[in-house]
């Protein structure tokens, strides 16, 4: 397959703004200005789908598939738009894969961001079409009034710089309910990556959500792990080791995970209690993994800051450290 490598953006780009899973109603009239004046002070320009009201929520807390696809349709066509920010995650967006129009998204390349249940989009349109996507901040994660550097900083390398990131891991890190009270916010301090695994490899990145991406298996919409892949994975707060361990088990039993060279764990939410101890208790289990190198707590998932990493861009794990680049 072919790559499309989406172009860089330049100030007066405009950003179009959509809901594919859940819709704008659950962010706050303060966040969604913090991000629009966030984007603006790069110089981009930001709209929104017609479909991404306040009022077009369905019993699932969605607009209707017709109507997130048409804003999905509409931001690819409109030549004005240049990158495609989702709102939030939620659970539904692998609803839209039959139905997305995969032509006109390769005949229009354009930057596609977003992370959590948009792992299904991300993939399914790299899968599809050859484009890179991009596996990083919504654009409600940039609502965050404190503790929003290190995303910022990673996102506009990816967007708007050499695309080349020497990636570190942030200072400290925050998983509270920061759209509650955006003053009294509780970071702590980052221990660093936990390198599970010694070795260096480079490859090809493919993954996201680790349950959303399960979703994709043996489907057309699961982009191939081809010869050199680097696999990127992270859950949520509701999923503990042993969830964790059974919907990663079901990756290993793909029969192409053969390619797979190395792998990253985004960092673990409080709630789900996984420990390092647990981690490489499970992989010293698994002697399809004895040989890779696996880097855990790196800063992607569902606590923040976030790494913006580009699907079907690559990676290098090595002694001086993780090198993430398009």
């Amino acid at each position: 397959m072919e790559k499309i490598i989406p172009a860089k953006l330049v100030s007066g780009d405009e950003i179009r703004v959509i809901a594919p899973a859940r819709g704008i109603k659950i962010i706050g009239q303060d966040a969604r200005e913090i991000a629009r004046e966030r984007f603006e002070a790069w110089g981009l320009k930001v709209s929104f789908g017609r479909h991404t009201t306040d009022d077009n929520w369905d019993m699932m807390g969605s607009s209707s598939i017709e109507d997130r696809v048409a804003d999905i349709y509409d931001a690819f066509a409109d030549k004005n738009v240049k990158a495609v920010f989702t709102i939030i995650g939620g659970a539904n967006s692998n609803q839209l894969l039959p139905y997305l129009d995969y032509d006109l998204i390769k005949a229009n390349p354009k930057v596609f961001c977003g992370f959590s249940d948009i792992t299904a989009l991300l993939n399914a349109i790299y899968a599809q079409t050859g484009l890179v996507t991009f596996s990083g901040p919504h654009f409600s994660s940039l609502g965050m009034l404190k503790g929003a550097d290190y995303t910022l900083e990673n996102l506009k390398i990816m967007l708007m710089g050499e695309r080349v990131n020497h990636v570190q891991s942030s200072a400290e890190w925050s998983d509270d309910l920061w759209f509650l009270d955006q003053e009294n916010r509780q970071f702590i301090k980052n221990e660093g990556y936990w390198r599970l695994h010694d070795g260096e490899a480079e490859g090809t990145l493919i993954g996201g959500n680790l349950g959303t991406f399960d979703l994709l298996l043996g489907t057309k919409y699961r982009p191939a792990f081809a010869k050199d892949t680097i696999l990127f994975i992270e859950d949520t707060e509701g999923s503990d080791i042993a969830a964790f361990e059974r919907n990663f088990q079901a990756l290993i039993y793909q029969p192409d995970f053969d390619n797979v060279k190395g792998i990253l764990i985004g960092r673990f939410q409080k709630g789900s209690k996984v420990t390092r101890e647990q981690l490489e208790y499970i992989i010293s289990t698994k002697r399809e993994l004895k040989n890779l190198p696996i880097w855990a707590n790196v800063d992607f998932g569902h606590s923040t800051p976030l790494l913006t990493i580009p699907v079907g861009g690559t990676a290098k794990i090595s002694s001086n450290g993780l090198l993430i680049q398009i």
